[in-house]
């Protein structure tokens, strides 16, 4: 604690022992005792104090700061981007066939999101869109044809079939493994 050796401890011990007497000695150490602890107490109690008021200190500074960034958002506006809407949109295009729009970037301070960046285009859709039949507006547009219900039967066997097919193969996959010693042919 003060970086004594011990026979620094025993002279001090020694003159203790003069000084007070052995009558007084246990007495005397129990008080010293005492006083050491109080002081502990004492300072921890002011660090974790001092600690909280630190925290406390560092929370504002950061309140302050989000308070900061909610206001230039606010001041800013956020026309620009409407995730609901963005997402609508997508959602449509890709039921459409149709390419989505291109959306504007939002401002930012970033110097790498204001440059001049190649735009990609969007990818082919997997199945085109059929072909735009020109309607007139004063005739209704043809109902899309219903399946027949020979098709679906039909469409409903070929199902079945594979499905059959999958489950055997997964049954000769988690067979048990034949007994070579029984049969005497390997599988």
């Amino acid at each position: 604690m003060f970086d004594m050796s011990w026979g620094e401890v025993m002279l001090i011990g020694g003159v203790a022992l003069v000084v007070i007497g052995p009558k007084d000695l246990p007495r005397a150490l129990r008080t010293v005792g005492q006083v050491t602890a109080k002081l502990k107490r004492m300072a921890g109690e002011f660090q974790s104090q001092f600690s909280e008021a630190m925290r406390e200190a560092e929370l504002d500074d950061v309140r302050r700061e989000v308070e900061g960034i909610n206001r230039s958002v606010a001041s800013a506006g956020t026309t620009g981007f409407n995730p609901v809407q963005t997402i609508r949109n997508e959602l449509k295009s890709a039921v459409d066939g149709v390419p989505k729009p291109a959306t504007l970037p939002m401002p930012s301070s970033d110097p790498l999101a204001s440059a001049d960046l190649p735009m990609i285009a969007p990818p082919e859709p997997a199945h085109p869109a059929p072909p735009a039949v020109p309607t007139d507006p004063a005739t209704p547009a043809p109902a899309p044809e219903k399946p027949t219900s020979e098709a679906l039967a039909a469409a409903t066997a070929q199902l079945k079939a594979d499905a059959a097919r999958v489950a055997d193969a997964a049954r000769a996959t988690s067979a048990p493994p034949h007994d070579v010693a029984s049969t005497g042919h390997t599988p």
